[in-house]
């Protein structure tokens, strides 16, 4: 018995066409570099929930310049407009068109000078020995008392505020690349590789609303106001790179109903008030820690809020983002509002990118001249 004959072969079929290579990502090549942040870019893209952006965006860990808001370096305050891509403004921006509402400033002024009597006069505390700061632990209590109680009063004048969340010392992070820089040494010598920039940042105060601000100017408001730019890398600021955590976040997660910022207020430190800068011959550099401050803080801040919306620098804003600040040192008070029109900082999504995020500041005003004991609190100039 012989077996049956087997049946024919299959016809020969062409092989699917293999995928084109990738070079290799330890390569120093531009085709390496290009490859390696398409393929961050594509799965950034693909994700749709904000956390999960936030998340592929910053699960790299990488050596990066940390950025501190509050800081004693001599113009700090030009090289932050350079980061953030900032043009600063003086004075406050343009009034809206409706009529503001009638606001009682006999009752404001009144409420501030309780707040401020409080801790100077009437609240008697204990004065320990040994490392112990009267302006800070004075300042303080009033910035906190103050805040509350003029939320309070303008809650009936503006309703967003009712619903508000008054966050103290809540910590504020954002990460961001900007610029280029070829490593000089090292494994990777000669690889052309991003700025990556941390700030790590703990606002006095902060009021979250669950309604965004309404815009200052439009989104692609044109500016006659070059952008400062520095020719030499950050380190001559100076700006040290540390390699931790990256984080992007806004004092609250995600999925907080209040994911919208109202108003920051800022505590300057002992070490950056205004008499010991006087005392070291810089009164030009009194304005420029107030400048930096509200520059670094508002642009963390309200660039992690355009993030939580799942925007980033791929996926640039489509609406402006707005924020407030208030810089004090305890007396002197400075007022600033920030408006995010871009986030696209990188070097490929800033090449054909005319927009500019702006920052309107005043210069410090004393909220109060002297404090007595009784009912009045000096001459009053500015503040309210």
């Amino acid at each position: 018995f012989s077996p049956p004959p087997l049946p024919p072969p299959p016809p020969h079929l062409p092989l699917p066409p293999l995928p084109p290579p990738l070079p290799p990502p330890s390569s120093s090549s531009f085709s390496s570099s290009s490859s390696s942040s398409s393929s961050s870019s594509s799965s950034s893209s693909s994700s749709s929930s904000p956390s999960n952006k936030i998340r592929i965006l910053t699960k790299m860990q990488f050596k990066k310049y940390v950025v501190y808001p509050q800081t004693f370096a001599l113009h700090a305050d030009r090289w932050y407009q350079g980061f953030t891509k900032t043009v600063l403004l003086s004075g406050l921006p343009p009034a809206p068109v409706r009529s503001p509402p009638s606001l009682d400033l006999a009752a404001l002024r009144a409420a501030a000078c309780d707040c401020i009597l409080q801790e100077h006069v009437y609240l008697r505390r204990g004065r320990s020995r040994g490392l112990f700061n009267p302006r800070q632990a004075l300042a303080s209590p009033v910035l906190d008392q103050l805040v509350g109680t003029l939320v309070n009063l303008l809650a009936p004048l503006n309703p967003v505020l009712t619903t508000a969340a008054l966050d103290y010392k809540r910590p504020v992070d954002f990460y961001w690349h900007r610029g280029e820089e070829r490593i000089p040494a090292g494994h990777r010598k000669g690889h052309i590789d991003a700025l990556r920039y941390q700030i790590n940042d703990k606002p006095h105060n902060q009021i979250r609303i669950s309604k965004q601000l309404p815009e200052f100017v439009p989104l692609d408001y044109s500016i006659p106001v070059e952008i400062p730019v520095m020719k030499c890398k950050p380190d001559k600021l100076p700006l040290f790179k540390r390699q931790y955590e990256n984080s992007i976040f806004t004092g609250s997660k995600t999925a907080d109903p209040c994911c919208y910022g109202h108003t920051q207020f800022h505590l300057l430190p002992d070490r950056l008030h205004r008499e010991k800068l006087l005392k070291l011959n810089q009164a030009e550099q009194v304005e420029v820690v107030f400048r930096a401050n509200a520059l670094a803080s508002l642009f963390a801040w309200t660039g992690a809020q355009a993030m939580y919306q799942g925007f980033w620098s791929e996926a640039d804003v489509t609406r402006p983002f707005v924020s407030q600040g208030v810089i004090t040192d305890g007396k002197y008070f400075s007022f600033f509002c920030y408006q995010l029109n871009t986030l696209a900082l990188t070097v490929q999504a800033d090449q054909n990118n005319p927009r500019k995020n702006i920052c309107w500041g005043t210069q410090s005003k004393p909220l109060y001249e002297t404090y007595l004991k009784g009912n009045s609190v000096g001459s009053w100039r500015g503040g309210f």
